[in-house]
């Protein structure tokens, strides 16, 4: 990865494409922003958690084919996955589009908590404007090369459950970026500013400890609980955390330990995730935590399978295209809030908890400076096999945390849609000038040979098919 002291120096100023070419595709976005926000609240409003996202898949699926892109779906063993193509030849720009909410953070588009009856999910990351505002950009740049201004291939991957699916590594593993020259994502959040995120490795497993059936009073001897395997299981990971590196993250959740107290449970299931900044070392600690789980099997007279869910890689900058990016966000700028949106605003931050900054924030565009990262995403991986770089929108007014309520209720309400409008034109200018100025490729493939160095891409999530299921 790039060190920081690489990234301390300001961006550096490129030609890129023409003034004029970039004026127009803003205002052409402008003009279209009324349907991408449609489109937009329709998949916040369909709410559907990762591999299950059959409707906003298809919906931005056909927003694609009726602007001339040619839609394979069901890439990857993944139903609703798919990569949208129009143009040929070099070079190949790709944009990522992401789609799936999360479970338990159904919200309505008020400013004091009020879930959705009868939801459960709620896109408290974002998604349903993270997948509208690539797809946005992906058609204005058709139009702008069908138009003749330039020439080349267009890639919109429609790419499934981000929170905790993996769905880009089977993508990925699947060979379906093989030939693009750069790649293009964002991300929703509480400020402007090119992505330098130092995101973590992840690896994800179910562990499963299977024991027998008794009554818990009368015959509590011939019982062995399955629960005691889980709960043995995490007070060794616990004393674990010890003994990692500090950097290390390890979190879980207890997803099935029985059903009545007086019944020694036979079943029980705990969800783990392990995090690190580097590969090797998740694999490792990844390794000591089955371990314990073995232990635990041991030591509680019960038996315990596991499932690797998911694994994603860290994520390689790539400072030319980050450059490019910076600047051509610093020509878009940021959110500006009108008076009934600041009120809101101001509601959502008083129920934060915590001072949150001024709201005239979200109007501004953060430094060109390296940030610590605290999560992981599985455009790490896509980041390993090809240039990528991204950048993230103010679309939850300032202070307001991913996967929260807030966040949900932000991006249900124009707040929302101003953010993805920035990130539509940031990408759109960004392609702009990779279309067009070849040598810009030509250095960004050449920093990621020397980042990516000897390593032969593996995904950690090994052979497994897509886990389909992992959110039931």
């Amino acid at each position: 990865m790039l060190s920081g002291l690489l990234l301390a120096a300001a961006p550096r100023s490129y030609p890129g494409a023409p003034a004029a070419l970039k004026t127009a595709a803003v205002k052409d976005l402008d003009a279209a922003s009324a349907k991408y926000r449609d489109v937009a609240q329709q998949i916040w409003g369909f709410a559907e958690v990762g591999y299950k996202e059959k409707r906003s898949s298809a919906l931005l699926q056909q927003l694609l084919r009726d602007n001339g892109f040619a839609v394979e779906a069901g890439v990857a063993d993944i139903p609703t996955a798919f990569v949208a193509t129009y143009g040929s030849g070099q070079p190949v720009i790709g944009l990522l589009a992401e789609f799936d909410a999360l479970p338990g953070l159904s919200q309505q588009a008020t400013p004091s908590k009020q879930p959705v009856a009868g939801q459960d999910a709620g896109h408290g990351c974002g998604h349903h404007l993270f997948g509208t505002a690539s797809v946005a950009a992906g058609v204005e740049l058709k139009q702008l090369m069908a138009q003749g201004k330039f020439k080349g291939t267009i890639k919109v991957y429609g790419t499934p459950a981000e929170e905790g699916g993996s769905g880009k590594v089977y993508m990925v593993r699947a060979g379906l970026f093989k030939g693009v020259d750069a790649v293009i994502h964002w991300h929703p959040a509480n400020e402007n500013r090119t992505m330098l995120n130092n995101y973590l490795a992840n690896s994800s497993a179910k562990f499963r400890f299977r024991g027998v059936s008794a009554h818990a009073a009368m015959s509590p001897e011939r019982g062995r609980s399955g629960l005691d395997g889980v709960e043995a299981m995490n007070h060794m990971v616990n004393m674990m955390r010890e003994h990692v590196p500090q950097e290390t993250r390890i979190h879980y959740v207890i997803t099935g330990g029985g059903k009545a107290p007086n019944v020694v449970p036979d079943f029980a299931e705990v969800y783990y995730y392990v995090r690190h900044p580097k590969k090797d070392d998740v694999k490792a600690i990844f390794a000591r935590v089955v371990k314990a789980a073995e232990g635990a099997a041991l030591g509680t007279g019960t038996t315990m399978e596991y499932e690797v869910i998911g694994g994603t890689h860290d994520l390689l900058l790539n400072q030319t295209l980050a450059q490019v990016l910076q600047q051509n966000l610093q020509r878009v700028g940021g959110v500006r809030y009108t008076e009934a949106e600041r009120s809101f605003g101001q509601q959502i931050q008083a129920s934060l908890g915590f001072p949150a900054p001024p709201l005239d924030a979200a109007s501004q565009i953060g430094p060109y400076t390296l940030h610590e990262g605290g999560g992981s995403t599985d455009v790490g991986d896509v980041s390993y096999v090809v240039p990528t770089v991204g950048l993230e929108a103010a679309t939850w007014v300032p202070g307001t945390a991913a996967h929260s309520w807030q966040a949900v209720a932000c991006g249900g309400t124009e707040i929302g849609s101003k953010g993805m409008l920035v990130a539509a034109k940031t990408m759109t200018l960004t392609g702009l000038d990779l279309f067009t100025t070849p040598s810009l490729l030509r250095q960004a493939q050449e920093e990621h040979r020397r980042n990516v160095g000897s390593y032969q891409y593996q995904p950690l999530l090994g052979n497994r098919p897509p886990a389909l299921n992992y959110r039931d």
